[in-house]
Order: C-alpha cells, then sequence, then structure tokens
C-alpha cells in the first residue's frame, strides 16, 4: 500500500473468510450500506446464503452457474473470465434464501446493499447489458452497465463494470458523490474490486501485471491513498474525491464498483474535481481509443 490510510486498500486474500475469497461487508469496511464478496466454486460445488436485509446481483466472474432462490431456478451462463465476455447476472432481493452450484466451477461475485424494500427476482441476460463507451483518447474505457441507476431497477444497489485498455486512465477526471444534494450530488460509499491481465501480445508468462488508483479528500474529510493495485486487489472509497484509475503499460485493468447510500433517490450523480474537471472540454474533438470495447455480450479475445 502506498499512501497513508491503509485501510482502504485490500490486498488480495486480506479479506478472506467464512468461506469467501473476499468479502467487504459494512461492518468491516466501517460505513452503512456497500457489501461485496466472492466465492470461488469447485467443479459440482456448491454455495449456500441468506441475503438478509441485502439486495445481490449475482455476477460471474469466471464460470456459469445455477442460481436457486424464491422456488425458482435460473442458469447463468457467465464467461471465461471478465475480460472475455460481457457476463448474464441475477438480481437476488433481501430476505432470500440462495443456493449457488456450478458444474464446471467458477469465481461468482455477490455485489450487494443493505435496503428498505424487497423487489422480485430478475435475470439480465448478457445481451441487454448496456455497454457504455465513455472518454476520450488515454482517458478512454468500457462501462458495463449491468446494475447502473438508468438501466436497472434496484432499491439501493448500483453495481458497474470498468474495463481500461492498458496505458489508460478511468475514473478520470478525479470525482466524489459524498453529499446529498438533489439533482447535483448523491451520497454513495463505493468499492472498487479490480482485475489485471496481460495484453494478447505479451510474452508467455507475463504478469502478474499491476495498476494504480488515488482516493484523497477534502479540507473538511481528509483522506490520502495511492494504491499500487494488483490482480484481485481492493480499494474501498467512503468519501473523497477518486480516480484515476490507471492501467499500466502492457495490461488491461478491469474493476467492479459496487455503490450504494441512503437517499431514498437512487442515482448517480457525480461532481468532479474543480482542479481538473476542464480536461472534459477537449473530449470531443478526440476519438474513444480504437481498442475499445475491449467486450462484447460475444466472445471476444483479449486485443
Amino acid at each position: 500500500m502506498n499512501g497513508t490510510d491503509g485501510r482502504l486498500h485490500l490486498p488480495a486474500g486480506t479479506t478472506s473468510r467464512g468461506g469467501y475469497e473476499l468479502e467487504v461487508t459494512p461492518e468491516s469496511a466501517g460505513w452503512d450500506y456497500s457489501s461485496l464478496r466472492v466465492v470461488e466454486l469447485t467443479p459440482g460445488g456448491e454455495h449456500h446464503l441468506s441475503t438478509g436485509e441485502e439486495e445481490l446481483v449475482v455476477l460471474p466472474l469466471s464460470g456459469g452457474c445455477t442460481v436457486r432462490v424464491d422456488g425458482g431456478e435460473y442458469s447463468l451462463i457467465g464467461r471465461d473470465g471478465v475480460f472475455e465476455r460481457v457476463t448474464d447476472c441475477l438480481y437476488v432481493p433481501r430476505d432470500a434464501d440462495v443456493v449457488l452450484t456450478s458444474a464446471g466451477g467458477g469465481r461468482f461475485a455477490l455485489a450487494g446493499a443493505r435496503c428498505r424494500r424487497r423487489l422480485e427476482v430478475r435475470y439480465r441476460a448478457a445481451e441487454d447489458v448496456p455497454v457504455e463507451l465513455r472518454g476520450a483518447g488515454t482517458a478512454s474505457r468500457q462501462v458495463n452497465n449491468f446494475c447502473s441507476a438508468d438501466s436497472f431497477v434496484a432499491d439501493r444497489l448500483i453495481a458497474v463494470e470498468v474495463l481500461t485498455p492498458a496505458g489508460n486512465w478511468s475514473s478520470y477526471p478525479p470525482h466524489k458523490h459524498d453529499e446529498h444534494r438533489p439533482g447535483v450530488e448523491s451520497e454513495l460509499e463505493e468499492i472498487y474490486y479490480f482485475e489485471v491481465a496481460p495484453t494478447a501480445d505479451a510474452p508467455s508468462g507475463a504478469g502478474p501485471g499491476l495498476g494504480y488508483h488515488r482516493v484523497y479528500g477534502t479540507a473538511e474529510r481528509p483522506l490520502d491513498v495511492l494504491a499500487e493495485v494488483r490482480d484481485r486487489d481492493v480499494v474501498l472509497v467512503p468519501h473523497g474525491w477518486h480516480g484515476p484509475s490507471v492501467a499500466a503499460p502492457g495490461y488491461h485493468l478491469y474493476y467492479l464498483n459496487v455503490m450504494a447510500g441512503p437517499s431514498a433517490e437512487r442515482d448517480w450523480r457525480v461532481c468532479d474535481d474543480p482542479d481538473h474537471g476542464w480536461v472534459r472540454d477537449g473530449w470531443a474533438d478526440i476519438p474513444v481509443d480504437v481498442r475499445l470495447p475491449l467486450t462484447s455480450a460475444e466472445p471476444r479475445s483479449r486485443g
């Protein structure tokens, strides 16, 4: 960990507990709403959980699975890995008993948020996930809006995937969402879960790869994090400006964002750091990186 707050950079393996290779709860994070768990299943493996007061999205990171919940059974096709395909997913409500099984094995993220209402189970096909190309030039990235506020119904949970081509910057300009200002800014806790992969032209055995992520506070709420992130690391953003997330040359960077907050209105509204927001002004004349999109609902090799 580089920076002054090691509580917010959680290296791979340091949050393994209770059958999960990664577990971030509101209690462990020191906040109120957002959570993330990753469970790994061996071929034929099974995992039982109760959602309690949390709503969840079951998101395959690798492999496919079957989810039994509320008397129904749902098959998730999944994918070989996060850099290979946009995946299908399943929304699971609070107060539900859930069983995950996987014939071939795999890794599955459970993106969660404490919530108020119990909604219905809903499957989302990979083909229905809006894929957005955001930014321009070396600030280009791909956003898979599988549970964004404007494309999928949930009570409090907001979650998206971001793929940043090697050498590019994302989560840029630095921005924040830690105040409730209707129509301007939302109050949202945020989890960043990272994966890193070498580009297609890397030699066999290249890696393990790295990226960088920045979080810094305001004068009123100081915070100072500069994390060298590796595959399967987590960074927590309780408040403050965050960004950029930087993909090192030679390595694509993936992150899963999980957000939730106290507002009755489920919105993702951010404000840019005024020292850097001006960079957006030049994007209209700069094309998006030609390598994007890195993935789609169809299988795609790394590029």
